[in-house]
């Protein structure tokens, strides 16, 4: 039997006008679900003079996890720093300077309309209902484009924090969520894999996009969790890999992969890493179509369960390679084969980092008054 395959991809973002949502979390369900009925007329003045932000890189779909499932990443993102301007325009933002790793300064516009940082600041400057005051934002991006890190959510969600921030922190974790959301649908598609963890941190369930629905996920504190990722020099766009989904799934497969993200939400809850690694290696709908897109790739994921990684996938859309392990050293390891094997099996040169689990998300870094 088969069945069609629907990705939020389909789905039509929210509309969000001059208005914020009030988004409330459901306590009893540990999740969180936005409902449309307050409004915010007042329009907030700034209290800061200055704000810089940052967001971290994430890990989408998890394997079976395809965009319902993601985790933020430690020790690396982006920055966004904002400041009250008085040559912009009352209620306008403008991008000052891009700057960061590879070619993100030449191929990302400062046009806010179509960088994902400023529609992601103009979505929470309406959501305030901001119209006295003119901004200004720079970007510095720590992550490279189309790697499969969650780079457009970082800038987004670095920019929404930067924003809520420099008026006062009055919209929430959920609000702030939805204006990613915005900006990701016009960049990559409308899902929140990786913008709901770069803002919220850790784990991060969507049990639904209509109404979005979010639920945390609590990784153990005492638990170790790495995460080796493999980057290699090779862009892998996020509409192009999602334009090579299958549209039909067997049955047999889409029961598969739920059964396996079930299995992958247990072991996050009891800081089973083994069982972890087992459900993230286990995707058998979108990994098996995006994996020979990326050269080496199957290579690559071979070298790293034989170095003794628990478990090993695509990162997102690609083409950046993720493994789980409980040790540090063990990781380092783990990621030197898979660089060869990137080397060996695919002829692409790669760099590897091992990384901890970011249970923050996005957050102030300064302010100035």
């Amino acid at each position: 039997m088969e069945i069609c395959f629907q990705s939020p991809l389909k789905l039509k973002p929210t509309s969000i006008a001059p208005s914020s949502n009030n988004c409330r979390p459901n306590l009893s369900a540990q999740s969180f679900r936005c409902n449309f009925s307050k409004t915010i007329t007042a329009d907030p003045q700034p209290v800061f003079t200055s704000v810089k932000s940052f967001a971290p890189a994430t890990v989408a779909n998890l394997g079976p996890g395809f965009d319902f499932l993601g985790a933020a990443v430690d020790g690396i993102g982006d920055f966004v720093s904002l400041r009250v301007d008085a040559d912009v325009p009352p209620g306008e933002i403008s991008i000052a300077d891009i700057e960061g790793v590879g070619n993100s300064a030449k191929k990302l516009s400062k046009n806010p309309l179509w960088n994902c940082a400023g529609i992601a600041a103009i979505s929470v400057m309406k959501m305030l209902g901001v119209r006295s005051v003119g901004l200004s934002l720079s970007l510095e991006k720590g992550l490279p484009l189309g790697s499969g890190l969650g780079s457009s959510a970082a800038s987004a969600a670095a920019a929404a924090v930067a924003v809520n921030e420099i008026f006062g922190r009055k919209l929430g974790v959920h609000d702030l969520v939805l204006a990613g959301l915005e900006s990701e649908a016009k960049v990559s598609g409308y899902h929140a894999d990786n913008v709901a963890p770069a803002l919220m941190g850790g784990f991060v369930l969507i049990r639904s996009y209509d109404p979005l629905e979010l639920i945390p996920l609590r990784f153990p504190s005492d638990k170790e969790l790495f995460f080796v990722l493999v980057n290699p020099e090779f862009e892998a766009p996020t509409k192009k890999m999602r334009e090579a989904l299958p549209s039909v799934i067997e049955m047999s497969h889409h029961v598969w992969n739920c059964s396996q993200s079930a299995a992958l939400v247990a072991s996050v809850f009891q800081g089973d890493v083994r069982g972890l690694g087992k459900a993230l290696s286990s995707d058998r709908i979108v990994e098996p179509t995006r994996a020979p897109l990326i050269p080496g790739m199957e290579g690559v994921k071979k070298a790293a369960l034989e170095a003794g990684a628990f478990g090993c996938t695509i990162s997102g859309a690609g083409p950046t390679a993720v493994a789980i392990t409980d040790d540090e050293e063990k990781g380092r390891q783990i990621g030197e084969r898979m660089v060869e094997a990137f080397l060996e099996e695919g002829k692409l040169k790669a760099v590897a980092m091992v990384k901890k689990l970011d249970r923050v998300g996005a957050r102030l870094m300064s302010s100035k008054i």
